[in-house]
């Protein structure tokens, strides 16, 4: 479904990403993994829009994507959590999720009882403000939000980061039941080797802005983390 074709991006005359080629087939859930600094997120931003190509494509079924602006990108299909999750603290939960009914419309709204039917906590907490939310309570909004948008693919940014121990076996287990469903296929950066073990179908590690490994999650040895993974 999604495909990274031959992606090279530089900054300021440095070579981040050096032909990065990456695949994200539909109804699989595939985690981008490597040490900090290695490009992950920017291989990320590529797809998203917000880093300029030196080289190569980005499709999406039988949508090139490269050369269109964020917005267009997503209304094509690419859901996008960055890093810090990038809500807006000072909004409720309930008027963080309208944002996204409002700007898609009838297809967000339709999906609004579905995704608090994934995350709970945040029926509860509709009319609590964003910012007082914990940690792993505004990544789970972060989530939602982006879900409403009616994503092909979703693309996760360390959501573990930072996040307490329950709260990420509760995200696992939403991330499980949207794959499950077949209609979203996931991409994540992650760094907890546990976390994309229980829930990956396949793992790209990550050296020098290049892959270097990549195959079924089941593959994923200890050789591979101790050369590419471990600090």
């Amino acid at each position: 479904m999604l495909t990274l074709s031959n992606l090279t991006v530089s900054y300021d005359g440095s070579r981040v990403l050096r032909g990065v080629n990456l695949k994200v087939p539909e109804k699989s859930l595939i985690c981008l993994m490597g040490r900090n600094g290695v490009g992950k997120t920017t291989t990320l931003k590529s797809i998203v829009g917000l880093v300029k190509l030196d080289t190569g494509t980005v499709t999406l079924g039988d949508d090139n994507l490269t050369g269109l602006p964020p917005d267009a990108r997503a209304r094509k299909g690419i859901g996008y959590v960055p890093q810090g999750r990038d809500i807006f603290p000072h909004l409720t939960v309930q008027e963080n999720l309208k944002i996204s009914v409002v700007v898609h419309g009838a297809k967000a709204a339709e999906q609004m009882d579905r995704v608090l039917e994934l995350f709970p906590i945040l029926k509860e907490f509709l009319q609590r403000k964003g910012g007082v939310l914990s940690g792993g309570q505004q990544q789970q909004l972060a989530i939602a939000r982006a879900l409403l948008t009616n994503p092909r693919v979703l693309i996760l940014d360390e959501p573990t980061e930072g996040i307490q121990p329950n709260i990420i076996d509760l995200i696992g287990d939403a991330l499980m039941k949207i794959k499950k469903e077949g209609k979203i296929s996931i991409l994540l950066v992650e760094q907890y080797l546990d976390f994309c073990l229980s829930i990956g179908d396949f793992f790209y590690i990550m050296d020098r802005g290049a892959v270097v490994a990549n195959g079924p999650i089941s593959d994923l040895n200890n050789d591979l983390v101790r050369r590419h993974l471990t600090v």
